[in-house]
């Protein structure tokens, strides 16, 4: 398998318009202006900047992949917190290969894995390296060599926070 044929995607445009008026959990989109530099925007794919507008809002990835598909996952449905710009952004600009968003040497990543039905078939924890890439490669390759595997989300530790989605190549 090609190391650097892992396309992340950021949340998609559709679902960013309904979140920009009611998230996952049924709340109203709340937009305000950052004062300093903030967290990864799931909707490009990099780090906001002082003076963005920007939301934080509830989003069920693999609820609204389930729906596209017709999977059942059932218990492993998650709702959690992601930050999105408050209007249309375009989207991320195009990553030179085998780079990842939200890079950072040491920061901890679990890297989950789903069946065609939704269901977890494995993850791992995953500690950027030095090179961040090289492990989200060897992470990526390790999951998809499993024919089982149809998607991964990468999320923070921390704060249990999706990050990206990479589906099988």
């Amino acid at each position: 398998m090609n190391l650097h044929a892992f396309a992340v995607r950021p949340i998609e445009p559709a679902a960013l318009a309904e979140l920009r008026s009611t998230d996952d959990a049924g709340r109203p989109c709340v937009p305000y202006t950052l004062t300093e530099d903030g967290g990864p925007l799931r909707c490009c794919l990099r780090a906001a900047r002082a003076g963005d507008r920007i939301a934080l809002v509830s989003y069920a990835p693999l609820r609204r992949w389930a729906a596209a598909t017709g999977a059942r996952p059932g218990a492993y449905d998650e709702v959690g917190p992601v930050f999105v710009h408050a209007e249309d952004c375009g989207g991320p600009e195009p990553a030179a290969p085998g780079t990842y968003p939200f890079e950072r040497a040491g920061a901890l990543r679990t890297v989950r894995r789903y069946d065609a039905d939704g269901r977890i078939v494995g993850g791992r924890l995953l500690e950027l390296p030095a090179v961040p890439g090289e492990g989200f490669d060897e992470a990526l390759a390790e999951a998809f060599a499993d024919p089982a595997v149809a998607l991964v989300h990468v999320r923070a530790v921390e704060y249990g926070c999706f990050h990206f989605e990479v589906r099988r190549p």
